[in-house]
């Protein structure tokens, strides 16, 4: 079965997260985010489902979490020190999930060497960027309706693949990824256009499940890969000028390098 077959599929047969909301969301859109909730609760490549589920719901609690808070007020976040309100994740792995929640404008090469240094693997670190960035996805939309975020699912059992992708290396990032060309059959898909693939393909690409499973959010919230440069075309409620337009507001405010 090709991909594009299976994927509409898997949104035939995934329930919609959105069945009693109050407004109407698309068919595609509430089924990418129907399989997104799915996932979170699925063992990944290197945490478990019930992991990956105490990452999601405490990337849900960071924003109130008072060491956060004052470190987001703060002329730099390193001037400020204490413990996190949370639950019972290791101390790396709440950094990591609050900091990147919270400040992720403000992260630096040193910050991430200091979690690593307390035993949290690349790997999981690069996990753990795909469940909050998944999580944000779901409750930014969820906020921006007026909306209570979705439950989270309870966990599938299971272990961890723990399976490293064998062309991976460093690069100019702060992470080890993949290059195209360094991408093996088990890759096959990752990137999916013609030209060299952009950056923000490979930034979790040492985690090839997380990159599909962002994008598959991606292509549903905001344009499909295809779609994105054919400026004849418009398939959405508004121009690609009114989405790069709002694209490049948030990213601004969000401090973002793009």
């Amino acid at each position: 079965m090709r991909a594009r077959d299976l994927s509409a599929t898997i949104a035939a047969v995934t329930p919609s997260p959105y069945q009693n909301a109050p407004l109407t969301v698309r068919d595609d859109l509430a089924a990418a985010h129907g399989r997104a909730l799915e996932r979170l609760a699925r063992p990944g490549t290197w945490w478990t489902g019930a992991e990956r589920l105490a990452i999601a719901a405490e990337a849900r609690h960071a924003p109130n979490c008072a060491l956060c808070r004052a470190r987001k007020e703060a002329l730099t976040p390193n001037a400020v020190t204490g413990r996190h309100d949370a639950g019972s994740l290791p101390e790396p792995v709440l950094e990591a999930v609050h900091r990147i929640r919270t400040d992720p404008g403000r992260l630096s090469r040193s910050w991430l060497d200091g979690v690593l240094a307390q035993g949290l693997s690349v790997e999981r670190y690069v996990e753990i960027v795909g469940v909050v960035a998944t999580v944000v996805a779901l409750d930014t939309f969820a906020r921006g309706l007026g909306w209570v975020a979705r439950p989270l699912p309870a966990p599938v059992a299971g272990a961890p693949s723990e399976r490293r992708p064998r062309g991976a290396k460093p690069g100019v990032a702060w992470v080890p990824w993949l290059e195209k060309e360094d991408a093996t059959d088990e890759e096959a898909g990752l990137y999916p256009f013609d030209r060299p693939a952009a950056n923000i393909y490979k930034a979790m690409s040492l985690v090839p499940a997380e990159v599909r499973g962002f994008f598959d959010v991606v292509e549903a919230q905001y344009l499909p890969g295809a779609v994105m440069r054919d400026f004849a075309r418009e398939i959405r409620a508004i121009t690609h000028a009114q989405i790069e337009l709002l694209a490049a507001r948030v990213s601004a405010l969000n401090r973002c390098v793009y």
